[in-house]
């Protein structure tokens, strides 16, 4: 994703929050499920006005991946 975003800043870290959580890829969109073959499960990465940022294959990659952007990631089940 290239699109800048505004996002609300943590108290401690002074970095915005993202959640990541676990997608069942059956309940996403049929292009996307083709996109990712035989994956059952990806994580998606999501600002905390919940909209979805990212779709990773490995819940930790989704954690590096938003410290990697200056975000602080927050675990969502």
């Amino acid at each position: 994703m290239n699109t800048k975003m505004p996002l609300p800043q943590t108290e401690d870290s002074g970095r915005p929050i993202v959640y990541v959580r676990p997608v069942e890829v059956a309940d996403l969109p049929d292009e996307v499920r083709r996109e990712l073959g035989d994956v059952k499960r990806v994580y998606a990465i999501h600002h905390a006005e919940g909209e979805r940022m990212a779709l990773v294959t490995d819940r930790s990659l989704a954690f590096v991946l938003a410290r990697q952007n200056d975000l602080t990631p927050v675990s969502v089940h």
